[in-house]
């Protein structure tokens, strides 16, 4: 929001019924087939262990911590008090999944630049932590709000092709 002068300013929010808002957000991780390699054995991901540590233990905390930090890495972003953040990840292929929740009840503001924050920092971490192994051999992509619940805006989900050919079914029923 900008102000009559043009300047940017943050949005007033006021109290509103208390309400659980959560959002849910995504990223991805490609790596090289050489990382793949050295990952894949272990195919439950908390053991992919690097010279740095445990990737999937590291990359949790560090989007949690991340999460709870929003207002202070996000300007005129309004300080939420997290309920709840949940990090998971699985690869498929080449490419390390990231998804989060980040969940706030009684809040006057959404939680969508919390559950963004936990998996763009939970990419950056793997991506510090295994660039040692092959720099150059990883690219972050696709970050992107999947959904959220609650608040003035209401609901969001994003529209894939599940979505679309079950509401497709659902029309024709």
């Amino acid at each position: 929001m900008v102000d009559t002068t043009n300047k940017a300013v943050a949005n007033m929010i006021a109290p509103s019924v208390t309400t659980v808002r959560w959002a849910r957000a995504e990223g991805k991780v490609k790596i090289s087939e050489t990382i793949k390699r050295i990952l894949s054995p272990n195919t439950n991901e908390t053991m992919w262990n690097t010279p740095k540590g445990n990737v999937v233990q590291v990359a949790r905390i560090a989007g949690i911590q991340a999460a709870k930090q929003t207002c202070h890495l996000i300007p005129l972003c309004h300080q939420v008090l997290l309920t709840n953040v949940q990090i998971d990840f699985s690869m498929e292929d080449a490419v390390i999944r990231i998804r989060s929740v980040a969940k706030a009840v009684g809040q006057a503001t959404g939680v969508e630049m919390e559950a963004l924050t936990a998996v763009t920092v939970a990419a950056l971490t793997i991506y510090d932590m295994l660039k040692s192994i092959e720099p150059g051999g990883i690219v972050i992509s696709r970050i992107e709000l999947l959904e959220k619940h609650g608040g003035k805006s209401g609901s969001f989900a994003k529209q894939t092709s599940s979505n679309v050919q079950s509401n497709q079914t659902q029309k024709n029923q």
